[in-house]
């Protein structure tokens, strides 16, 4: 989690170089739903709560989906306006960065699950998928 803090602050250093791009607002309700899945990862966690902890982890897929559409809606302004590509980059650097915060809050999540109730549920949203 440190790292992508670190790596995020390093590209708002590079953004606020720079007049703010409106863009930037996409990053928000990601920022949101990334720190909601950590707050309570942790306190699943800490408490032992292992409905929290598992209704974490399926919350990791509107993260991605907001990734998903921050990144397309970034390289589509890059296109419309090159001037500006390191700007967006940055963003896209910053978008992925919170995603990766919402994985580790996942991870964490099913962490949670194995230290109280003794049972490993990770990847089993992928065998669900795989039955679909």
């Amino acid at each position: 989690m440190a790292d992508q803090g670190t790596n995020i602050a390093r590209r708002a250093r590079k953004l606020n170089q720079h007049p703010a791009l409106v863009e930037t607002a996409l990053i928000t309700p990601m920022y949101n739903h990334a720190m909601s899945m950590f707050k309570d990862a942790i306190d699943a966690y800490v408490r032992e709560d292992v409905e929290l902890a598992r209704a974490v982890v399926p919350r990791d897929q509107a993260l991605d989906e907001l990734n998903t559409m921050a990144g397309r809606k970034l390289i589509e302004r890059m296109a419309e306006d090159p001037t500006q590509l390191r700007g967006y980059l940055n963003l896209i650097f910053v978008s992925r960065c919170l995603e990766r915060v919402g994985d580790h809050a996942t991870n964490i999540a099913e962490d949670a699950v194995y230290a109280a109730a003794a049972e490993d549920i990770r990847h089993q949203h992928l065998a669900s998928v795989a039955k679909e």
